[in-house]
């Protein structure tokens, strides 16, 4: 019986090469496309499951009151992990560690090379899960100066080597440390990420001051014991700074390792269930979506052939083939050809695998080993080969064999209402993605090309490693002989990113009680120059810092804040110290590139071993290649003991909008592949409306029909459906693409043209689709078709 269902499938599949091709190919492109978002999808939901206590890990949170609104940080003080250990039940373990872009120089016999780690406590080893490869959780930070690598960074250390156990290794050309453990390389999926693992007594031996409650800039990770209740321990956490240090104004929340890759967005201190699980839910959706469209071809290229399959039909229910044997056999046709599908997409997915992982910039593999791959691809194969033969399997076998067998016409109205129903529906979805992405595309360049307050381009920054902060005046002076660099600052952070935050700030006026977070930065007088941030009012730093040690300049928000007509030569308070404002600059966006600037006060440095940033200009209309070439070269000879590393401003720009770029690169290959999908139906109907009306073609040209009268006869009701599918696109686009927009503070106003322009572009892409099946029956013989009628 198998036998003879799989002969007549071929032989069905063979008669009809054109449809069957369409059929599968647009099948498989569907197929892929979901197959590629579900490895996305996977990669992203499955964020952290290396961990296998991820369930009961937390990070610990700071709230801070900013002027009108909480903000939300990951640095804690020092003495918090100890000390919720020691007194909040539920609590199993706690870690201390840094944030893991400690960029440190090491050097391994005459080689020298940068590598980014953490400092950590040993109760990391049992918190998070990273087997051992060489050497053993328990022994590894044994001795202070001990250092815990990754296979990765093994290799990049010590080349081939099998043993690297008790190797040393010199740190910033100032301490030897001693290779105690080689653990297993993260997978790309891991929040936390680093090359190497010191001790974090190391840390705190450097910095003694984060001994101090106040003084946060360490990061927390808590362990719940297996019966904690989440509830009760975050009540205890969220005074316990305050109770400690008085003056704090910080309250603290815990933050589940289950939401830090997918729901890391807070609104005045509270988690909103926003963040990239925003972006899984809409790729899985349009994942869907792109499966439906092509599960639409096949059921619009089956409907379409009915007639030619009509007396195949009566000859069977003649022969005594029941409706329920005739849908079975059109099932089983519909599986096969969705089996087929699937293995075509399989390859097309490995073909275009390593693009689609440059794109997205993930390391996925379709991984056919995985029982939940081969499982999901059976499942894909049934739902296709179901959803898309459904329709047309209950279609053909409802014919009634003596209307087939007499030659009489089908009645077919409800089919081609159908048929045209599920091209207006491909067509208008096509619509809202090329809407939606033109409005992606709008609002991401918006917000990049808004008015940042300073000057990004031909900007580079750099470590200010080693002796450059002391010997700075030189090196600048080294720089300006190159005739390349406008000029060069230092500052404690660079100017896209937060700086310090203190509440500690007042001024006359300001009321007693309230509690300010203000941010601050410590600059050379160079640094608002060099980063091009405009001064609206007072002065910039003299070029002598000793004589601008007490002056500060703050930022528009702060000079608002402070309800003055004039700050110019007001005084700012801090503990002991009196600070006078010279000089107020405009508001710049750092930090949160979509928020409005938090207050800022910026400090004159007189020495510069605070320093931890290079900023260097480069002369406008100077190649870039050639300046970064000179600037290296002043770096490497007055550095000598650290190599040249840097960073372009506009490149650190572009990375902080690395989740709207993926959607809007992600989001046209959808839209293009909706389209591709569509527009294969539509050649598919095409061709057959050529076809079923080869006998009309033939006689209007006899009569004298022009190609053009012909082609434009057979587009018309395409572009009609087309012209619908606009209509109904549009609304629904504005009400999706409205929504999304409101997510964003800075934002643009949807354009009418946007709607007009992808009405046209489906317009003129579904014309030259159909013109090609259309010019095709027009320029065709009118006698060889009359005489093949």
């Amino acid at each position: 019986m198998f036998k003879n269902f799989f002969k007549t499938t071929v032989r069905t599949l063979l008669k009809n090469k054109t449809y069957s091709f369409l059929n599968i190919f647009g099948l498989a492109i569907g197929i892929a496309c979901t197959g590629l978002i579900f490895l996305w999808v996977e990669n992203e939901v499955n964020y952290d499951n290396v961990n296998a206590k991820k369930d009961r890990l937390y990070m610990v949170l700071n709230n801070w009151p900013f002027a009108e609104h909480y903000s939300t940080y990951e640095s804690t003080p020092g003495p918090l992990a100890a000390a919720m250990k020691a007194e909040i039940p539920g609590i199993a373990n706690t870690c201390r560690y840094t944030d893991g872009q400690n960029n440190l120089l090491f050097k391994i016999g005459d080689k020298s090379m940068y590598a980014g780690g953490t400092y950590a406590d040993s109760s990391v080893f049992s918190m998070l899960t990273m087997p051992f490869v060489q050497g053993n959780a328990k022994d590894a930070f044994r001795q202070l100066y001990s250092l815990v690598i990754t296979e990765k960074t093994a290799k990049k250390f010590f080349g081939n080597e099998k043993n690297v156990i008790g190797k040393t290794v010199k740190i910033d050309n100032k301490q030897d440390y001693v290779i105690t453990g080689v653990i297993k390389d993260f997978p790309d999926n891991t929040s936390l990420q680093f090359e190497w693992l010191a001790p974090f007594e190391v840390h705190f031996k450097q910095n003694p001051w984060l001994s101090n409650w106040q003084a946060n800039s360490i990061l927390t990770l808590v362990e719940l014991d297996g019966k904690a209740n989440i509830a009760s321990v975050s009540k205890q956490l969220h005074g316990f700074i305050k109770k400690r240090a008085p003056n704090s104004i910080v309250s603290s929340i815990l933050f589940s390792m289950n939401d830090w890759h997918l729901r890391w967005d807070f609104e005045n201190g509270k988690q909103t269930g926003k963040g990239r699980i925003q972006y899984v839910h809409m790729f899985t959706l349009i994942a869907w979506i792109i499966l439906f469209l092509a599960c639409i071809n096949f059921m619009n290229l089956a409907t379409s052939r009915s007639e030619k399959r009509a007396r195949e039909v009566g000859v069977r229910k003649v022969l005594g083939s029941g409706k329920n044997r005739l849908i079975t056999q059109f099932m089983g046709e519909a599986l096969f050809m969705s089996l087929l599908a699937v293995i075509t997409a399989i390859i097309i997915m490995m073909l275009v695998l390593p693009a689609f992982n440059t794109l997205s910039e993930k390391d996925l593999s379709l991984d056919l080993n995985n029982p939940v791959h081969i499982l999901s691809l059976f499942a894909i194969t049934v739902i296709c080969g179901v959803v898309a033969g459904s329709y047309p399997s209950l279609y053909l076998s409802s014919f009634n064999p003596v209307f087939v067998l007499k030659g009489l016409k089908l009645k077919s109205g409800s089919a081609g209402f159908i048929r045209k129903g599920l091209v207006v529906l491909q067509f208008t979805i096509s619509i809202v993605l090329i809407i939606s992405t033109v409005i992606i595309y709008q609002q991401i360049q918006h917000v990049k090309n808004r008015e940042l307050g300073y000057n990004k381009d031909n900007l580079i920054v750099m470590d200010a490693t080693g002796d450059m902060g002391k010997n700075f005046n030189g090196i600048k002076q080294h720089l300006f002989n190159t005739g390349v660099v406008e000029n060069a600052a230092l500052t404690d952070h660079e100017t896209i990113y937060g700086g310090n935050n203190s509440d500690d700030y007042t001024w006359k006026g300001k009321d007693a009680s309230s509690k300010i977070i203000i941010s601050n930065r410590g600059v050379s007088p160079e640094l608002l120059s060099t980063c091009g941030i405009k001064i609206i009012q007072g002065r910039d730093f003299n070029a002598d810092p000793s004589t601008d040690t007490t002056s500060i300049i703050i930022n528009e928000t702060l000079a608002k804040m402070m309800n003055m007509q004039n700050v110019i030569g007001q005084v700012i308070h801090e503990d002991t110290s009196n600070y006078k404002i010279v000089g107020v600059t405009q508001d710049f966006v750092y930090g949160d590139m979509y928020g409005k600037p938090d207050p800022l006060i910026f400090f004159c440095q007189n020495h510069y071993e605070y320093a931890n940033t290079l900023y260097v200009r480069i002369k406008n209309q100077r190649d870039p290649e050639q300046a970064i070439a000179k600037i290296g070269a002043v770096i490497k000879k007055d550095n000598p003991a650290y190599p040249f590393d840097y960073k372009f401003v506009d490149d650190e720009f572009n990375r902080m909008f690395q989740s709207e770029m993926l959607v809007s690169k992600l989001s046209r290959v959808f839209a293009a592949l909706a389209i591709i999908i569509s527009c294969l139906g539509l050649f598919g109907l095409a061709a057959y409306t050529a076809e079923r009306r080869t006998k009309e073609i033939g006689i209007r040209k006899v009569l004298g029909a022009s190609v053009a009268g012909l082609a434009g006869l057979l587009s018309k009701d395409f572009i009609k459906l087309v012209f619908v599918s606009s209509v109904l696109a549009f609304p629904l686009a504005w009400y999706a693409m409205n929504a999304w927009l409101q997510n964003y503070a800075y934002r643009i106003t949807i354009s009418w043209w946007v709607f007009v322009a992808a009405g046209v572009t489906a317009m003129l892409i579904a014309l030259i689709t159909i013109s090609f099946q259309a010019i095709k029956a027009a320029v065709s013989n009118p006698v060889k078709n009359l005489r093949t009628e």
